[in-house]
């Protein structure tokens, strides 16, 4: 699709989707339309990030392409959390988690490694990721255990949230300074050290960071209309607040990352598409789902961090598949094949429930 057809759609989606929201279409055409047009903004979104990253280098690229990438998902997730709809805000936690380590990576490595016989990226980043997906399985299943088997109140549960809420902060954010800064030689990608890959990027310096933030609002604005349109969405088709929340909402909030990392992995820079997956994948679980209880706490109502036994399993599967097949830094065909059918099979599982 060239560029000016991509504009033409984008804007036409766009524009349909706020006359359908306002107009009230009907539910099932304003979620279409909605979802199709925060696909299309999505990509919009995805594009002017990668823009920007040619600018950047590729370690922070990747970083602002899973920052900005996971900017639909927390917008939806803010307008969930105002709404007090904690279940389905929890379940697209979930689903972007295990959503970015097993669909948009497993299609960027299966992508990738048709194209290429073996992609390789730094060894010692996977091993720092891979702890990291640890400790957000651990900081995400420690609070349900105590919570549940312990009977706390609604205070000590309230508190035990904000503070671990505060402290996955903290950790996220010693992360960046250790990834980005004291020991960013160490975590650079050994195949690709030009921040420009050899490319001509596709506007300049100035637009890409325009369009960056023009994506962003537009995102806003979509992400409300579809928010609007779930609860009748998910009564009148019988479809659980997880599966919407696990599923479809993280698919279509997922549509920036995942175009982003398959481009890039066809590319042979599996390194910066496993930046985008595995870094958007730890910034939902370290900053993101903590910036959400915190949010929550300011609207009146905490929302806890206690996550369904059901999701914390699907969280610790995902971590265990994506940390089995990152860890030697090299990457195929067939393991990228693997983690997809990991995530097709709980998709019918959520889909069941």
């Amino acid at each position: 699709m060239n560029q000016k057809m991509f504009f033409t759609l984008l804007l036409s989606l766009f524009v349909l989707s706020g006359i359908s929201h306002y107009a009230h279409f009907g539910t099932i055409i304003e979620f279409i339309i909605s979802a199709a047009a925060i696909l299309f903004v999505a990509g919009f979104l995805g594009k002017a990030t990668e823009s920007v990253a040619h600018y950047a280098g590729q370690r922070l690229g990747g970083f602002l392409n899973a920052t900005f990438g996971n900017a639909a998902e927390l917008i939806i997730a803010i307008f969930l959390v105002r709404e007090g709809l904690f279940d389905m805000v929890k379940a697209s936690i979930t689903g972007s988690i295990i959503g970015n380590l097993l669909l948009v990576l497993g299609a960027s490595v299966l992508l990738g490694g048709l194209k290429y016989k073996e992609q390789r990226f730094n060894v010692q980043l996977a091993s720092h990721n891979s702890s990291l997906m640890i400790l957000a399985v651990i900081a995400l299943g420690i609070p349900a255990i105590f919570i549940s088997t312990q009977h706390f109140t609604t205070h000590k549960t309230n508190m035990l949230s904000l503070t671990i809420a505060g402290i996955l902060i903290i950790a996220y954010i010693l992360w960046l300074i250790f990834s980005m800064v004291t020991h960013k030689d160490i975590l650079a990608d050994e195949e690709e050290t030009t921040p420009d890959h050899g490319e001509e990027p596709s506007w300049s310096k100035g637009k890409s960071i325009m369009y960056l933030v023009l994506a962003t609002v537009m995102t806003a604005f979509v992400s409300e209309w579809l928010v609007s349109t779930l609860h009748s969405f998910t009564t009148k088709f019988g479809l659980s607040e997880v599966f919407v929340g696990a599923f479809l909402i993280a698919i279509v909030g997922n549509a920036a990352e995942h175009s982003a990392a398959v481009m890039l992995a066809m590319k042979n820079k599996i390194g910066a598409a496993v930046e985008i997956a595995v870094g958007s994948s730890l910034q939902i679980a370290l900053f993101v789902a903590p910036v959400l209880i915190l949010v929550s706490a300011l609207f009146g109502k905490t929302m806890d961090i206690v996550f369904t036994p059901i999701e914390l399993a699907a969280i610790a599967v995902s971590v265990f598949i994506a940390k089995s097949i990152s860890k030697d830094g090299t990457t195929n065909w067939y393991e990228g094949a693997l983690l997809i059918i990991v995530y097709i099979i709980l998709g019918i599982s959520f889909y069941l429930v």
